[in-house]
């Protein structure tokens, strides 16, 4: 079985590409290395450096006899998304266009898709359901969102059979702290040298944090369901920041107080996803508690 994952070398895509692996499956990636490392790209997998967007990808298709394709390329980064929505329209809406026609063309028979829970924006309630109304507050939220209508468009018409996933706040190894990474990787960056975490507001709010593993868990899961359906992946649980902080200074056996600054506008306060869908349909749960999830990422970042 061939496995094409787009991003393959990035935070997600790489861990997956890992257990593909590991799990024996011939792995093929793609990614263009603009925010990608070369040294997360798993030695036993055939890469290919390309642009999600270009025409080159339907030749890499057709060379390459793709059975599952497991689409984690993105531009991520939220603030970029809103100064330059044309980008970022480019990379996750044209991009992930591009690879729904390849799909089609040659009859690939599962897609993947990461979304996310940017999706929702601020919620109506807690925790946040599937059936939750779409209310993204960023150009990331939008272009993300987007491309679930067109894989449901082509799972309807070319019947593609497709997995959407919308995780909640993911975290762990070969996250990068100096880019758009999420709290975690920059609090345990700052605070491995000593120096005090940000926070932004009163620290009260709180979000869903979900270990890498338990992604690559679900995107595995979630390639042997026959039926188009979205899933939150997420741990159903709430973490404040303060919490957060609190946590990672006890491991690290710091005594760092953090520097609290004004809130940003529009952040979310409370956000937490209900993963019962995917507990239940794809026979999948979350495996890493906050504490076990922070351990592993101390120790790889230590590294």
């Amino acid at each position: 079985m061939k496995v094409l994952v787009t991003g393959g070398a990035g935070f997600i895509g790489s861990n997956i590409v890992d257990k593909l692996i590991e799990e024996n499956y011939e792995v093929i990636i793609i990614d263009d290395l603009s925010t990608g490392k070369v040294e997360h790209i798993n030695e036993k997998a055939k890469f290919y450096k390309a642009d999600i967007s270009s025409k080159e990808i339907n030749d890499i298709f057709e060379k390459e006899n793709i059975n599952i394709v497991i689409h984690t390329a993105a531009q991520i980064d939220v603030q970029k998304s809103i100064s330059n929505p044309i980008y970022d329209c480019k990379n996750n809406i044209i991009g992930t266009l591009n690879i729904l026609e390849a799909c089609k063309k040659h009859k690939i028979e599962k897609l993947v898709y990461s979304s996310s829970a940017a999706v929702y924006g601020q919620p109506d309630y807690l925790p946040v359901d599937e059936e939750h109304p779409i209310n993204a507050m960023s150009g990331y939220g939008i272009s993300k969102h987007t491309p679930e209508h067109y894989i449901k468009m082509y799972s309807d018409i070319y019947e593609l059979n497709a997995s959407i996933l919308r995780y909640s706040n993911v975290y762990g190894p070969r996250q990068d702290p100096k880019g758009e990474g999420g709290v975690i990787s920059i609090f345990v960056d700052k605070m491995l040298d000593n120096e005090k975490p940000i926070i932004y507001g009163d620290g009260e709010q709180t979000r869903d944090f979900i270990y890498v593993e338990d992604i690559v868990s679900a995107n595995l899961a979630a390639i042997n369901k026959d039926k188009t359906e979205v899933y939150n992946i997420s741990c159903n649980r709430r973490d404040s920041i303060n919490n957060l902080y609190k946590n990672i200074n006890e491991i690290l056996d710091r005594n760092l107080s953090p520097i609290y600054k004004n809130e940003k506008p529009g952040d979310i306060k409370h956000s937490v996803l209900d993963n019962t869908k995917a507990k239940n349909v794809l026979n999948w749960q979350p495996e890493n508690n906050l504490k076990e999830g922070l351990l592993k990422t101390i120790n790889y970042y230590a590294k």
